[in-house]
């Protein structure tokens, strides 16, 4: 018997037996109440709802936001609850529940609740595009040489498959224009290209692309557009519906520091009956973007945390969050803009970047670098040693304090001049 015949027999017992019904109202239990916002006191206090480890400075938030203890409670509670239920949740209110909880986000981002599913990151999400696009031998996709390896990779895979032409750009750290950006793409379309991939926020950099602007500029020649956007939400405002693009991805785990494991998926309405799922799905109308959504038995306590965590991010408020995000940035790199031996791989221009920047040392390996700052310094970051980025990745998150970018900004000051 399949889940679905299963609801359709339980009938009426259903509402006769408890089950967890998930309420999406914000519920905070505060043990300490929170500052008036727009002070450093705010932003201690927020930093008090982080469990922190003494023994390093965490500057590499880029690849795993780590979780609030007010969502994380909130997490181990669902655990258990599911744990209680049984198989009687995962073959009921399972479904109803991740419907309610993607409805809010797609509100939340300025998309249609049918062109938006949850999904485990962003690497599954864009995958499912790649692999799923209807392509022909001989199509052309282009994308960057700084997108992310695993949709490169993905691409290959599908260049030796279906005969498809990769064609690829190099995005300049520090851009003179939007234009410029622009026209790296524009020169790349021909009347075989289907497909265009481009970063929101570039991971090894912090650069943000004009995306709305490439978006124009491909749909006027008939050209699709699918948006890495891992880095972005939680992180920066991002209007979905406003961008104007067909496809975009983006990793929860991160700015939006949801437990491990959640991800989304945007098809704009037109799109969805063209792609392919990844894993078969029973019947559904082409027009369903759930058709797209089967990765059978899942952690189901991780759809319900997101919905905690934007509860959270609410706390702080996202237009605050980002703001504070960029304050961050600017307070490290601006110093060390002009030092010499220090090479800043990140726009300095207002709105090219946020919370991310990539600093390297003149004649040092970035390898070398991260692993001096941890073990001489103890500040933790990652080593970036691609095509034109040779630095660390450097991404604080709201926890972090001026005091600890004072030693960061002193230790790079003092590698500068390190031969």
């Amino acid at each position: 018997m399949d889940k679905r015949t299963f609801l359709k027999q339980l009938g009426s017992a259903a509402v006769l037996t408890p089950f967890l019904p998930y309420d999406l109202r914000a519920n905070p239990e505060d043990k300490e109440a929170y500052p008036l916002p727009d002070t450093e006191d705010f932003w201690l206090r927020i930093r008090r709802d982080y469990d922190l480890k003494s023994d390093y400075i965490n500057l590499e938030n880029g690849y795993y936001c780590i979780t609030p203890r007010p969502t994380l409670q909130k997490y181990f509670e669902h655990i258990e609850e599911i744990n209680l239920q049984g198989s009687y949740y995962m073959r009921t209110v399972q479904w109803e529940n991740k419907e309610k909880i993607a409805r809010r986000l797609a509100q939340w981002l300025g998309c249609g609740s049918d062109e938006l599913i949850i999904t485990r990151n962003t690497t599954e999400s864009l995958d499912m595009i790649i692999s799923g696009f209807p392509w022909k031998a001989g199509d052309e996709a282009i994308y960057a040489k700084q997108d992310y390896g695993s949709m490169i990779d993905q691409f290959e895979m599908i260049g030796r498959r279906y005969g498809v032409v990769n064609k690829v750009i190099s995005i300049p750290n520090h851009p003179g224009s939007d234009d410029e950006i622009v026209a790296l793409y524009e020169q790349e379309i021909t009347t075989n290209t289907r497909l265009i991939m481009l970063c929101h926020m570039i991971n090894i950099t912090g650069q943000i692309l004009p995306v709305k602007k490439i978006c124009e500029m491909a749909h006027g020649y008939g050209v699709e557009v699918m948006v890495d956007g891992a880095h972005c939400i939680g992180h920066i405002g991002v209007d979905i519906g406003e961008l104007g693009c067909d496809y975009y991805a983006s990793s929860l785990h991160k700015w939006l520091s949801v437990p491990l494991g959640a991800g989304i998926l945007y098809v704009s309405r037109e799109n969805i009956p063209k792609i392919w799922p990844l894993l078969a799905e029973h019947k559904r109308d082409c027009q369903d973007i759930s058709r797209l959504n089967h990765t059978g038995t899942h952690p189901a306590h991780t759809d319900l945390a997101i919905a905690d965590a934007l509860d959270y991010l609410e706390r702080i408020g996202m237009e605050r969050k980002e703001e504070r995000l960029r304050f961050l940035q600017c307070y490290w790199s601006e110093p060390l803009r002009e030092v010499p031996g220090l090479l800043l791989n990140t726009p300095k221009e207002a709105g090219r970047s946020c919370g991310i920047g990539n600093i390297g040392v003149e004649d040092m390996e970035p390898a070398a670098l991260a692993k001096i700052l941890l073990q001489e310094h103890k500040i933790f970051t990652v080593a970036i040693d691609q095509n034109n980025v040779h630095g660390c990745r450097i991404t604080p998150n709201v926890y972090t304090t001026t005091a600890e970018l004072d030693r960061f900004i002193e230790a790079m000051i003092s590698l500068s001049s390190r031969k």
